[in-house]
Order: structure tokens, then sequence, then C-alpha cells
């Protein structure tokens, strides 16, 4: 948005940015279906809960926004305001699929269907 000097601009750029947000959703997604393929029942789940998810995110936008007339009651920031809105709660979203492909530490009690982390090979010190 550092280019932008228009309302218009920043509605534009805030429109673009979370469509660059929601590609990375669903690519993440796409990666854990892939990756946890074996096990049926945990991807029926988590598309069940990821479209919860995408219900929740915009009911609490309308929460935050709730007039209908939307253009009139918030002028001409809304697209740039709903989109950063949507971007913010999105980023959240991608923090919370990665823990399916980072995995969690291994001796947590409650990994529920999380993968651990692998170990990675000490790197070799420079001098």
């Amino acid at each position: 948005m550092e280019a932008a000097t228009t309302q218009l601009e920043y509605n534009q750029c805030a429109t673009s940015y979370l469509k660059a947000v929601d590609d990375e959703m669903n690519r993440v997604y796409q990666i854990i279906i892939s990756q946890y393929k074996a096990d049926q029942e945990f991807i029926a789940k988590l598309r069940n809960a990821q479209r919860a998810w995408l219900a929740f995110r915009d009911a609490e936008l309308e929460a935050r926004f709730p007039a209908k007339d939307k253009q009139s009651s918030y002028g001409s920031v809304y697209p740039m305001c709903s989109n950063t809105f949507l971007v913010q709660r999105t980023q959240e979203r991608i923090k919370h699929l990665r823990e399916w492909l980072d995995g969690i530490e291994e001796g947590e009690v409650c990994a529920g269907s999380m993968h651990y982390k692998r170990m990675r090979p000490a790197q070799p010190h420079s001098f």
C-alpha cells in the first residue's frame, strides 16, 4: 500500500493483499490435506473446521461492520478496512494451520492429530 495515494488505490491494494493471503491459506490447507491423506477421518473434520472458520470469520466481519449499507455508513474506506480485517484473521488462521505442517514438540501429550516435529540434523558450525 506504500505506492497508493488515493482511497481507490488503497482499496485495490487491500483487495490484492487479501487475495494473496487467501491464496497462501489455501496452499497451506492443501499441503495439510496431502500430507495427512491417509487419515480420512481427520481430513473430513479439518474440512468441517475450515468451513466453520470461514463462516466465523465472515460473521465476525459483519459484527464489526453491521450496517446494511456499508458504503454510506462507513464511507469509501470500507473496502480497505474490511479487507484489512479479513487479512488479519486469515493470517491468524494460517499460523494455526501451519501447526499441522510444522508439528509440535515430542512428548506433548495433547498432540491429537498433529505430528511431532522432526529432529533436524545439527548444522555444522562455521568458523
